[in-house]
């Protein structure tokens, strides 16, 4: 830990803005357990002090007692990734800062301890969360301003910012970020596609003429979506009705299946592939017999494509039907990125101006957009 912030880190500890049950995530398994405060303080604050994640709040709040809900929709984050994210942001003496969800508090606690609470607000789209946060926040003397809003927006009352920080994984950037900083200002943000869960955070650092923000991406990230960009899975049915595999262009790949799927969600080749497939999702089912079907669906109208491995065959079929050949962009973009030499996050980067994000590689003016 860099000396600038091993003293926030000693004077905040994340314990202090964690609620009495939560539900730490094992990293290896997806799974998590409930760990009870009162039941149980020993086991609690040993996963406070845990270098892991924790959900604090299940189903927006909707879900109710001890056992996890459906879907995690607040958390505290990885103390090493608060950490990496903070030294990326690089504040200094002096300057404004915004987070963009605010979750616990602690992120923006650690900030305030740096900057003094005046210079930190912070933006909480869950008005039980914000409040919670606040009473934290007011409780270990940290009373910084705690925003219930839409983040998206920003929040113009105490613009122009030095920084701005978002904790919530996003899909398109508000350029109200961009006009709401100061020239010169960095803009962090977990971005990825809706291709799959990728994301990586860039380091946009705000034009002097304040009409773009660009920079690259520092390293691989998950984060839960922002609430009003979450995605909206299609049916399949919608998409290939009774019938439509037999009217589908049927074609083969040698592509093999690891190739396709690549190790989860911090691969940089999935990332890579949604920078060059837009407004596209995909999905491996599971493997039964041997035998397992990626799907892939188009977000702009109902083209779909399905790649069909098998074990005990070298060539996978492949089925596509719509005004798009999805398989085609995928098997291309794929292609691009061995010829590329196999990209890893950080020669990706982003630029956001008023038309939205522009994805690079190596430089802002080798555009890796298709269409």
């Amino acid at each position: 830990m860099s000396p600038d912030w091993a003293e926030a880190y000693e004077a905040v500890p994340r314990s202090s803005f964690l609620p009495d049950l939560m539900w730490p995530h094992d990293m290896a398994t997806g799974r998590h357990i409930t760990v009870d405060k009162v039941r149980d303080p020993q086991a609690w604050q040993r996963h406070a002090d845990s270098d892991a994640p924790l959900v604090t709040q299940w189903d927006d709040g909707a879900h109710q007692g001890p056992d996890p809900g459906t879907s995690f929709s607040s958390s505290s984050s990885m103390p090493s990734l608060v950490f990496s994210m903070l030294s990326d942001l690089d504040v200094g003496p002096g300057q404004r800062v915004l987070e963009i969800g605010t979750g616990t508090g602690w992120n923006a606690a650690l900030l305030a301890h740096r900057l003094g609470p005046a210079d930190v607000v912070t933006v909480e789209v869950d008005g039980a969360v914000a409040r919670q946060a606040r009473e934290s926040l007011d409780r270990f003397g940290l009373p910084l301003e705690v925003v219930h809003g839409d983040g998206f927006v920003g929040y113009a009352e105490r613009a122009p910012y030095d920084r701005i920080i978002a904790t919530c994984g996003l899909r398109k950037v508000p350029f109200t970020w961009v006009a709401q900083s100061a020239p010169g200002g960095v803009v962090l943000v977990p971005w990825g596609t809706y291709y799959g869960p990728g994301e990586a955070t860039a380091r946009l650092v705000v034009a002097e003429d304040g009409r773009s923000a660009s920079g690259p991406f520092t390293r691989p990230v998950a984060f839960m979506r922002m609430r009003a960009q979450r995605c909206v899975w299609p049916r399949h049915d919608a998409y290939v009705p009774a019938g439509a595999m037999d009217a589908a262009e049927i074609s083969s790949t040698t592509m093999r299946e690891t190739e396709l799927c690549g190790t989860g969600s911090f691969d940089p080749m999935g990332f890579a592939l949604g920078l060059r497939v837009p407004d596209v999702v995909h999905v491996a089912d599971r493997k039964r017999d041997g035998r397992r079907a990626v799907w892939f669906y188009g977000l702009s109208d109902t083209s779909w494509a399905v790649v069909v491995f098998r074990d005990d065959r070298t060539v996978a079929k492949v089925y596509q039907s719509g005004p798009r050949r999805l398989w085609d962009e995928v098997a291309a973009a794929h292609a691009w990125w061995e010829e590329q030499g196999r990209p890893g996050f950080t020669r990706f980067g982003l630029t956001v101006d008023g038309d939205g994000e522009h994805p690079w590689l190596d430089s802002p003016d080798n555009s890796v957009a298709t269409r």
